[in-house]
């Protein structure tokens, strides 16, 4: 099961935990936050990018 990490997020935890619930639901996977990281099954990486984005956050794509 590949997984993909999203980490480097600066806010409260409640806002963690809602930009988990939102994309889980952009992507119809599961995953969790811990440690200031969001985890969702699966790569994701420009569906995320796009849409973090879209909602005004300075993300870049990292990794391999």
């Amino acid at each position: 099961v590949s997984q993909s990490r999203y980490n480097g997020f600066t806010g409260l935890s409640k806002d963690l935990e809602m930009l988990e619930k939102d994309l889980k639901k952009l992507c119809g996977v599961g995953g969790t936050n811990k440690d200031g990281e969001i985890l969702l099954q699966g790569d994701y990486r420009d569906k995320v990018l796009n849409y973090l984005i879209s909602i005004g956050y300075k993300a870049k794509k990292a990794g391999g």
